[in-house]
């Protein structure tokens, strides 16, 4: 049984050191095995953030197998993709530990480099074992697809129709990496706006971002045609089959997506009916660019109410404010099962406005973006914004549970 308290306070002093810690973890290790180096991306700032959230996830979650052990499955999976072999998980353990005892210093006992070893060893057995089952199974590293339609909606934004030669296996809320033959190796988690359909297509909404290589690309770029790479999926904002409660939903600018997937697979035929309510809140009304599709499905649907909301400008159709305060007004939902869905700024700020108004919090699902230390450390905290990031409302979400990324 390792030192769960010990863990957790080595990793809040390292977190201290901020962007200094990636950096150091990924020099070392790109030093000690150059050819590693050709696995990943020219640009590393979107890696650097990962492991950092993925480091966060795994110390907060340590003494939870049944939390835990999901997320490193879906983690060794998802490597594939990279063509991480079994051979390469030792000389990421030693990086680890070496960073560790550098930004530790006198504090990096035998006793810490016993326990972290020992962590990282289960973790990288849980991870080895799930991509070699896969590996076993057949199950590709990656799906190849093509564009087959692209739709802009906006200057900043694109609905984008892939379809992939095979079926992708997922779960309406669930993630999916994808890269864009204009931008090898770098690979952004969108989640698909549908549940699975019978010609195997799947939409992605994207939001192109300040200095957004990926997004950017995706929204000005691409078009029918172009070639695409799909992973693994991930993620744990799937509704909960055990439940038939009614639920609320809001979304957030693109975290539309997911949770109208999991609306879609709500409306599959012999599907159990909840009532449910979706809010859906935009910088300002037109910035609402799904509108007509969850038009069509309330009025396919009784169970189903849609209710738009705008932050600032005129309004006319929407409702004005922010879609928490806005639910509120109209609710308890004390009853409901509630999903969140948006920037990491979006819900924060939702998840608190809900648990202020006395919501159960084992009833509010969303993804993580961040750790906090101290007792609190499973809730929720935006990353620390940095110079040129985008404003929250805007941000290109990626649903997954390793971190937002915003490129």
């Amino acid at each position: 049984m390792v030192d769960v308290p010990a863990l957790r306070r080595s990793f809040g002093a390292i977190a201290e050191h901020g962007d200094e810690v990636p950096l150091y973890f990924y020099s070392y290790l790109f030093l000690r095995e150059p050819r590693l180096r050709g696995l990943f991306p020219p640009g590393m700032a979107a890696m650097r953030d990962r492991l950092v959230g993925a480091l966060a996830k795994i110390v907060s979650d340590v003494d939870d197998l049944g939390e835990l052990v999901p997320f490193l499955e879906h983690l060794g999976r998802d490597h594939r993709k990279f063509q991480v072999a079994a051979e390469h998980y030792p000389l990421v353990g030693e990086a680890l530990l070496a960073t560790l005892e550098h930004f530790l210093g006198p504090a990096w006992t035998p006793h810490l480099a016993t326990e972290w070893a020992a962590a990282y060893g289960v973790v990288a057995d849980v991870m080895i074992k799930s991509a070699a089952t896969d590996a076993e199974a057949q199950q590709p590293a990656w799906w190849d697809a093509q564009i087959v339609r692209h739709e802009r909606r906006a200057p900043d934004l694109a609905v984008i129709t892939v379809q992939p030669d095979v079926e992708v296996p997922y779960q309406p809320g669930q993630s999916v990496s994808l890269q864009h033959d204009h931008r090898p190796r770098l690979w952004r988690y969108y989640s698909p706006a549908n549940a699975p359909r019978p010609d195997r297509t799947l939409e992605f909404h994207v939001r192109a971002v300040d200095g957004g290589w990926v997004s950017s690309s995706l929204v000005a770029s691409a078009g029918p045609g172009d070639s695409l790479q799909l992973g693994s999926a991930v993620g744990e904002l799937v509704l909960d089959r055990q439940s038939d409660d009614d639920l609320l939903m809001v979304a957030g600018g693109t975290g539309l997506a997911p949770l109208r997937a999991m609306i879609e697979q709500l409306a599959a035929p012999g599907a159990p009916r909840r009532r449910t309510h979706l809010y859906v809140e935009a910088r300002t009304e037109t910035d609402h660019y799904d509108l007509a599709v969850l038009d069509r499905l309330a009025a396919a649907h009784p169970w189903l109410t849609v209710v738009p909301v705008a932050r600032c400008g005129r309004v006319h159709r929407c409702y004005a404010g922010r879609a928490a305060d806005v639910a509120l007004r109209q609710s308890s939902w004390t009853r409901h099962q509630v999903y969140v869905c948006g920037s990491p700024g979006m819900v924060a700020e939702t998840r608190d406005l809900l648990l202020q108004a006395g919501i159960d919090p084992t009833r509010i699902r969303h993804e993580s973006f961040g750790y906090r230390t101290g007792p609190t450390s499973r809730f929720l905290t935006p990353p620390v914004r940095r110079e040129g990031d985008p404003p929250s409302d805007d941000l290109d979400l990626v649903h997954a549970p390793l971190t937002a990324d915003w490129s």
